[in-house]
């Protein structure tokens, strides 16, 4: 196997839990340096840190799969797949549909695996997890025992590792759109072209946070995709919910889920760009009660993050302008690259611009099965405000 040495004192951030190995922080190699290929990497006096994979034409050279020197085989998967698995049934024990694999969050960076029922779909992110792709369907397949497994490795991130986007059936066979349960609801999820897997697991928390507010309100879902937080509002108990999305295909979606749980008198779905939908409404002088921003992200690198805070601070200032008087405003920022703390100043700037006061009343992240390594701030993504708006 192939050795990586790292320079001197570049190993405190893999020891400290780390899964990522720089380009940069690579002092030598002994042996092949093929893409994709299984490496073991040791500090810079050969001290063994742990077994990853290699790309030496990625910033992110290593990614690493194990502290300890294992084979890293189609029992390797079976036992990291079943952790992951015991782990969800524990957390969501009434629950048949999540996500099963959360990448670096389960410790298999490059891979992620969503449930719907008995029905797998995977995204493979990079060369490496791309070469193991064959152990990791055997793993699967033996404990899953799924009735397909469909591929949605359509992300342009493919193309750093070398990689073509990839999508189709793998095994078995899946029909689009499926049905799942999320929390006692029913929902139909388009597979094939939807976003992401098709659906956004890492909201389910974060939906019901928002139900406790929606009861008697009149409710605004902006980006409201297939309806999900619409649906959740008005089964709260809302006086009406309208959901803005962009796509048709999606609204369609949307407005069967809204039949499929008997809310469609409650709820309307409109076509429309949410940044115009909100002006219209504000010249209007239309007002609600609870406002839901779940935008998609506006900062997928660094150089994006001044685009990102000027569309994050006029969405949220012309929400605001429309809210009442004590109204709330759930809203949302899925860029990594907009930390915590820039959220709350951008949501800040836009208040004092709409001349309100905020009152955090809860600071909200990803679902539980998408767990956070404390050692690696990239896999905690999501941020959600709930705000009070006083005028």
């Amino acid at each position: 196997m192939t050795k990586i040495f790292l320079k001197k004192n570049q190993e405190r951030r893999i020891r400290s839990g780390h899964p990522w190995v720089f380009s940069n922080e690579i002092w030598k190699v002994e042996g092949s340096e093929e893409s994709g290929e299984i490496v073991e990497v040791l500090d810079f006096r050969g001290k063994f840190l742990g077994i990853g994979y290699y790309n030496p034409h990625s910033l992110i050279s290593i990614r690493l799969l194990s502290r300890e020197k294992e084979e890293i085989d189609k029992n390797f998967f079976i036992k990291h797949i079943q952790k992951a698995q015991q782990f969800r049934e524990r957390i969501y024990p009434q629950e048949k549909s999540y996500r099963l694999i959360f990448s670096e969050g389960d410790f298999l960076p490059g891979l992620i695996v969503d449930k719907y029922e008995n029905f797998l779909v995977i995204q493979v992110l990079t060369l490496g997890m791309e070469r193991l792709k064959e152990k990791i369907l055997e793993a699967l397949q033996e404990i899953m025992k799924p009735q397909g497994i469909y591929e949605k490795s359509d992300l342009t991130l493919r193309h750093l590792e070398g990689l073509k986007e990839e999508k189709g059936l793998l095994f078995g066979e899946i029909g689009s759109p499926l049905m799942i349960e999320e929390n006692g609801l029913r929902f139909l999820v388009d597979i094939e072209q939807g976003q992401k897997t098709g659906w956004f697991f890492d909201q389910r928390e974060n939906r019901l946070a928002m139900s406790s507010y929606a009861k008697g309100a009149r409710v605004l879902d902006c980006f409201c995709y297939t309806g999900a937080f619409s649906i959740y509002a008005a089964k709260a108990g809302v006086t009406a919910v309208k959901g803005i999305e962009s796509k048709d295909t999606a609204i369609d979606l949307a407005c069967k889920n809204a039949k499929l749980n008997r809310v469609s008198a409650k709820v309307r779905f409109e076509i429309d760009d949410v940044f115009e939908a909100l002006r219209k409404k504000e010249e209007k002088r239309e007002e609600y009660d609870l406002i839901i921003l779940d935008p998609p992200s506006f900062a997928k690198s660094k150089k994006e993050i001044e685009g990102a805070i000027r569309g994050y601070k006029e969405i949220n200032l012309r929400a605001m302008k429309i809210l009442k008087s004590g109204g709330i405003l759930v809203t949302w920022s899925c860029s990594y690259h907009i930390e915590n703390q820039l959220f709350k100043e951008i949501l800040l700037e836009a208040g004092r611009d709409a001349h309100c006061v905020l009152q955090l009343l809860g600071f909200r992240h990803q679902s539980m099965d998408h767990p956070v390594l404390l050692a690696a701030k990239e896999t905690e993504y999501l941020k959600c405000a709930i705000l009070k708006v006083e005028k």
